[in-house]
C-alpha cells in the first residue's frame, strides 16, 4: 500500500492522521473533508488505504463505505471514528470495511490496524460481551435498527432539522418524517427528546 486517503472534518485529526501516514511509509497521502470531496478523489484514481470517520458535517460515512465497496471494492476501508465500536464495528464489517479503531483508543491501536491491512489483514476491536438487562434491552433495539435508520436517529440526535437530513441523505422530507416515526416506535419512545437521550445514553 503506498495510497492512502484521509476522509475527516477536522483539520487537527486530519494533519495528525497525515503525519502518521508519512511515518508509515505512504508516497501519495490525500485527504478530503467531506463525502463529495472524497468521491472526486477517489474517482481521480482510487487509493489503496481510505482512512474513514463515520460523521462529518452531517454526512454519514457508512453511505460512503458503502459507495466505495460497490464501486471501488479493491479499496481498504479503515474506519477511524468516535462512534461506540459496539454499536458500528458489525455494520462496517457487514459494509466492507477492513479496520475499525475508536478515537478514544491510543493512536498505537490505529498504527497496529494500518500496519495489519497493509499486511492484508483486517483490524478490529474484541467487544465486549457482558451487559445488564437495561443495556441489552437498549442493546436489541439499536441492532433492530437498520444502517440508514441508525444514520438518521444519530443525525436527529445532533439537532439537525429534518429538512436538513434530508438534503444530507439526498432524501425528501416526507421520508425523513416517515423515518422519525419509524425511529419512535422501533425504540418505543415518544418525542425528539427521548431520541436524543436514548442517543447519548447509547454513545451515538
Amino acid at each position: 500500500m503506498k495510497d492512502v486517503l484521509i476522509v475527516d472534518d477536522h483539520p487537527v485529526i486530519r494533519g495528525a492522521l497525515r503525519l502518521i501516514c508519512q511515518n508509515e511509509g505512504f508516497s501519495r497521502i490525500r485527504d478530503a473533508s467531506g463525502a463529495a470531496d472524497a468521491r472526486a478523489l477517489i474517482k481521480e484514481g482510487a487509493p489503496d488505504l481510505v482512512i474513514l470517520d463515520l460523521v462529518m458535517n452531517g454526512f454519514d460515512g457508512m453511505d460512503l463505505l458503502v459507495w466505495i465497496m460497490a464501486q471501488f471494492p479493491g479499496c481498504g476501508v479503515l474506519v477511524f471514528t468516535s462512534q461506540d465500536a459496539q454499536h458500528f464495528c458489525n455494520r462496517c464489517i457487514s459494509a466492507g470495511a477492513r479496520g475499525f479503531v475508536t478515537k478514544k483508543s491510543d493512536l498505537k491501536e490505529l498504527i497496529k490496524a494500518i500496519h495489519a491491512l497493509k499486511s492484508g489483514y483486517s483490524y478490529f476491536p474484541q467487544m465486549p460481551v457482558r451487559l445488564d438487562f437495561h443495556q441489552r434491552t437498549e442493546q436489541q433495539s439499536l441492532e433492530s435498527l437498520s444502517t440508514r435508520e441508525l444514520s438518521i436517529l444519530r443525525m436527529l440526535a445532533m439537532g439537525m432539522r429534518g429538512k436538513d437530513i434530508a438534503e444530507a441523505l439526498f432524501l425528501s422530507p416526507k421520508t425523513v418524517s416517515t423515518y422519525k416515526t419509524r425511529l419512535l416506535e422501533k425504540l418505543g419512545l415518544k418525542t425528539l427528546v427521548g431520541l436524543s437521550d436514548f442517543a447519548k445514553r447509547n454513545h451515538l
